[in-house]
């Protein structure tokens, strides 16, 4: 995974992938695609779903293959049978008509227009690198605003590794020395609360991850509207306190 929602990290390069290696590298880059620089040349198997950074509908995705991965996939046949929908190859050679737009089960054409409808926001927003920058200033103004609380803190401590689309916060300060029962009721609290409001929703911690909040901070993510999050949450703060 290239990008961890559920903890707030994110891989910061892929320098670490051997440029002459042997096996294929299989990411989900799922929530990091169209949000940041991703080396291409060092991933051979790369899946993303198309609700996240451009905000389509769930529950599809896109599977990009390198050339490695194709002959792969040609050279190789697996001793157990495979569902149709997962076969990529025909007599020997990898099916391309599958990557043109023949459909095995068809899937929802509602979707795909939803997809292209994501797309032509995102080349509106100015491309890749129009969705990217809306991501930075996103991240900036969560950074700042960590910076002065004295109630939260990143749960990744290390910026290079820090989630620039899911960053995760915990519990710092006062706030930190409840007991781990308190802090969890304390940020329930306050989700509930500004969910009442609404002003936020599913912001409360995964259910393995320590007391704290999950924000998107993708790129259909206005900074303003990030901007008047963090005001409710110091409102919130004083008004759920223990």
């Amino acid at each position: 995974p290239w990008n961890g929602t559920t903890s707030g990290v994110c891989l910061p390069n892929a320098d670490w992938i051997a440029a002459d290696r042997e096996g294929l590298t299989l990411c989900d880059a799922t929530s990091a695609v169209f949000a940041v620089e991703m080396d291409w040349s060092r991933l051979d198997v790369a899946t993303f779903s198309w609700q996240k950074v451009l905000g389509g509908e769930g529950g599809h995705g896109m599977l990009v293959l390198s050339e490695r991965a194709c002959a792969r996939l040609a050279s190789w046949t697996p001793p157990w049978p495979l569902p149709k929908v997962f076969r990529l190859t025909q007599k020997g050679k990898l099916n391309e008509a599958l990557f043109g737009g023949a459909t095995i089960n068809t899937p929802s054409l509602l979707a795909v227009e939803d997809y292209l409808d994501a797309l032509s926001w995102a080349e509106s927003a100015g491309g890749m690198d129009g969705l990217m920058a809306r991501v930075r200033a996103n991240r900036a103004v969560l950074e700042a605003w960590v910076a002065q609380s004295d109630w939260v803190e990143f749960l990744c401590a290390e910026p290079a590794w820090r989630s620039p689309t899911s960053p995760c916060l915990r519990l710092a300060g006062a706030r930190a020395k409840l007991d781990a029962a308190a802090q969890q009721a304390f940020v329930r609290a306050i989700a509930a609360r500004l969910e009442s409001e609404k002003a936020a929703y599913d912001i409360a911690n995964y259910r393995a991850a320590p007391p704290g909040f999950r924000i998107w901070t993708g790129a259909t993510v206005e900074e303003a509207d990030l901007r008047a999050l963090t005001q409710w949450l110091d409102w919130a703060n004083k008004v759920c306190a223990p």
